[in-house]
C-alpha cells in the first residue's frame, strides 16, 4: 500500500481518515474513466459512508457522482430498501438493482430446493466453477451457492455488460479476517476489473463517528440493536441497545450474520464476492 503502513492510517483521528478516503477515491477517479467505475452499495452503514464520501468529493471536483449498483439478493430487509430508496431521491443518485432473475424466478421461497437443470446456462457453468456437483440446492443467498449465484454472478454481470474498469466497495480491515490483507487498489479477474476500498482504513467505531458527526443518514435497524446486515432470514440483532453503543471492541460485529458463510469467506472472496 502506498497511502502509509496500515497500523499507522489505523490509528488516523477521523479527520484525517476521512482525507485518506477522499484522496483514494480522487486517484481512483482520475485513474480510470470516470464512466467506468462503479460504487456498490448494500445500504449498509459501510457502503453509505462511502457513497457519502464519493458525493462529497465528487462535488469538490465538480463532476457527477458514477453510478451506484444495489445487489438485490432475494432477501432483502424492508428497512433497507426503504432506506435506499430515501437516498436515491435524496441525493439524486443514478442507481443500478441488479438481481440473479434466472435463479429468483425458479424460487418458491427460502429453503425451497431448486433444480440445476432448470437454471439457464449462464448459472449452471457458475455452478460448475464452484465444484458444486449436486443436482439440487436450497434457496437461501447466504448459502455458499445462493452467494456465489445470489450476489456475485449478477455483480460480475453488472460488470460484463457496462464494462466496468473499477468498482468501490466498503470493506474494511478490521470487519471480517479474509480482508484484513486487503489494499486500496485490487486487481481482480473473471472478469478484468480492480476493486477500490476507499474506508479501509476506518475501524467500526470511526464508521459511527463519521455518521454521527456529518449527520449521514443510516438504517433504522442499526437503532434497534443490528450492528451488520446481511439477509434477512439469517441475519439478527446482537443487543436491544444501538448498533454504536454496543461494545465494538470485545463483540465480534458481524456475530449477528449467518455464521456459515463466515467461515467461507476467503474462498468466497477467491470467486469474485466483495
Amino acid at each position: 500500500m502506498h497511502y502509509g503502513e496500515k497500523e499507522k492510517v489505523m490509528m488516523l483521528g477521523i479527520e484525517d481518515k476521512i482525507k485518506l478516503s477522499e484522496q483514494i477515491i480522487k486517484d481512483a477517479l482520475s485513474r480510470f474513466d470516470h464512466n467506468k467505475i462503479a460504487i456498490s452499495w448494500t445500504g449498509g452503514k459501510d457502503s453509505t459512508l462511502m457513497v457519502w464520501l464519493f458525493r462529497n468529493t465528487c462535488t469538490q471536483l465538480s463532476i457527477h457522482l458514477p453510478r451506484c449498483m444495489f445487489i438485490d439478493e432475494g432477501d432483502v430487509f424492508e428497512e433497507i430498501r426503504d432506506h435506499v430508496g430515501h437516498l436515491t431521491e435524496l441525493w439524486k443518485l443514478d442507481l443500478a438493482v441488479v438481481k440473479n432473475k434466472d435463479v429468483i424466478s425458479k424460487a418458491q421461497g427460502l429453503g425451497n430446493p431448486i433444480k440445476v437443470e432448470d437454471l439457464n446456462e449462464r448459472n449452471r457453468q457458475e455452478i460448475l466453477a464452484i465444484g458444486f456437483e449436486g443436482r439440487e440446492f436450497p434457496f437461501d443467498p447466504e448459502s455458499y451457492v445462493g452467494n456465489h449465484l445470489m450476489k456475485t454472478v449478477p455483480m460480475k454481470m453488472f460488470i460484463e455488460e457496462n464494462r466496468i474498469e473499477a468498482l468501490a466497495t466498503a470493506i474494511r480491515w478490521d470487519e471480517q479476517a479474509a480482508r484484513k490483507d486487503e489494499d486500496y487498489v485490487s486487481p481482480r479477474k473473471n472478469p478484468d476489473h480492480n476493486r477500490i476500498h476507499p474506508i479501509l482504513h476506518f475501524r467500526e467505531r470511526d464508521v459511527w463517528q463519521a455518521i454521527h458527526k456529518f449527520q449521514i443518514p443510516h438504517c433504522s435497524l442499526y437503532n434497534l440493536g443490528y450492528r451488520s446486515l446481511g439477509a434477512k432470514h439469517s441475519t439478527h440483532k446482537t443487543s436491544d441497545i444501538p448498533a454504536w453503543e454496543q461494545d465494538m471492541e470485545n463483540a465480534p460485529e458481524r456475530s449477528g450474520r449467518g455464521q456459515d458463510k463466515e467461515m467461507i469467506m476467503s474462498k468466497l472472496r477467491d470467486l469474485g464476492y466483495m
